[in-house]
């Protein structure tokens, strides 16, 4: 593979590895950090690379291992952050309306970041990026079924929690 051919199929995945990475690691710069290791394994073995059919769900699987290494490196030292959220913006909304959407977009990420790590990688790859159900098979190494429950499981809890926030002084 030259540099060529690395350009028009590794490239154009980074911005969708950078969000996964973010989603896992919470710190912005881990995560650049953790694509960039992704970039440099993949052109270090860019001879096997023409063997691989789908480049996006190779790259998202490094990406994960990657990320779940450092998250067990920054668990033994003890050093774990977790900022960011989503950000939203509405041109045509009111103030009041732009306010409550960010404390709604806020709580759901903060429910998202409470789950379960499987569950929170596949609403991750569903929901935000768009990958198919057979796409996250093969970024997770998982059968079907064991995607569909953790996705099922995962949108409840999310939804649960959200009605109880909701409904709060009702």
């Amino acid at each position: 593979m030259d540099a060529e051919v690395f350009q028009n199929r590794v490239l154009p995945v980074k911005n969708k590895l950078f969000r996964f990475a973010l989603r896992m690691l919470g710190n912005e710069d881990e995560a650049k950090d953790v694509v960039q290791d992704v970039f440099i394994r993949l052109w270090n073995g860019r001879e096997q690379l023409a063997d691989i059919q789908n480049m996006e769900a190779w790259c998202m699987r490094i990406t994960k291992n990657l990320s779940l290494d450092m998250l067990r490196v920054q668990k033994r030292r003890g050093t774990h952050t977790m900022n960011g959220g989503f950000d939203i913006q509405h041109t045509d909304a009111t103030p009041d309306v732009k306010t409550e959407l960010g404390e709604s977009m806020q709580n759901v990420s903060e429910l998202i970041a409470a789950l379960p790590e499987k569950q929170r990688q596949i609403i991750h790859l569903r929901d935000v990026e768009g990958y198919s159900y057979n796409e996250i098979c093969d970024i997770l190494e998982l059968d079907m079924n064991q995607v569909k429950v953790n996705l099922f499981r995962a949108r409840n809890a999310v939804r649960e929690k959200l009605m109880k926030i909701n409904a709060y002084g009702l």
